[in-house]
């Protein structure tokens, strides 16, 4: 059985009577409902619960952890990002989402600012993949395209991708690394940027297509934990005069 949890943190819900409409049950909620399927246990975590959702125990049991947030970035505790941060370089995967760009866990992982440009203007999106032999784009197309999402545009400061999945076009002529991933520790990282709260693109079977596959792939492996420290020779050492 492979555990998830989706972290959102609820805040554009509760402040925002478009978003409620188009999440009635959270963005955390929504995730979710795609997500459980019959090997995959699915539990949500929110910035207002105790330690943000994210107990020792919620974490000890994830596999692969879902990163949604946007105004309350810094309203995260310092002492929980640096216990997230442990459990992906000892293996969790995390996907992270639209403008958790700039959360702290992302930028920490990084090690850059994750700036970029950005603008609200009801356009069209075109996410090209760039990668189709990669399991995160199976099942998708040569593109995927959504009526009305907010533009992200280069720069985008963040490390060179490991692998770069998707590629977005705006209407206003702007492109956007969108698919990225990245290896921290034993730990696999996926940065997908569609999803901003006011539109319906987390119902998009496309999008919800890519983040299962994401899910699938950010699995942790079951190899052993990497032995460090000092170490005795294998062989016997000649001493040499």
């Amino acid at each position: 059985m492979l555990n998830v949890t989706v972290w959102n943190e609820n805040r554009h819900e509760q402040k925002n009577p478009l978003v409620k409409e188009v999440y009635p049950e959270g963005i955390h909620g929504a995730l979710a409902s795609f997500l459980m399927g019959e090997n995959v246990q699915v539990q949500t975590a929110t910035l207002d619960e105790a330690e943000h959702g994210l107990t020792d125990d919620v974490l000890a049991k994830t596999d692969v952890l879902i990163w949604w947030g946007h105004l309350a970035h810094d309203e995260v505790s310092d002492e929980i990002v640096a216990k997230v941060k442990q459990k992906v370089l000892d293996g969790m995967g995390l996907i992270v989402l639209h403008s958790g760009h700039f959360s702290k866990i992302f930028k920490t992982l990084m090690g850059t600012t994750c700036d970029l440009k950005w603008r609200e203007a009801d356009e069209k999106e075109r996410l090209w993949v760039i990668d189709p032999s990669h399991p995160i784009a199976e099942g998708v197309g040569e593109f995927i395209e959504l009526e009305k999402e907010e533009m992200y545009g280069e720069h985008f400061d963040i490390p060179a991708p490991e692998q770069l999945i998707f590629m977005s076009w705006f209407e206003g002529g702007e492109v956007f690394r969108s698919g990225c991933t990245y290896q921290r520790g034993k730990g696999k990282i996926f940065y997908f940027r569609p999803g901003h709260e006011t539109y319906p693109t987390y119902y998009h079977e496309d999008i919800q297509q890519v983040i299962k596959n994401a899910v699938k792939w950010a699995t942790p492996t079951k190899l052993p934990k990497p032995v460090y420290g000092n170490a005795k020779p294998l062989e016997i050492i000649k001493v040499k005069n």
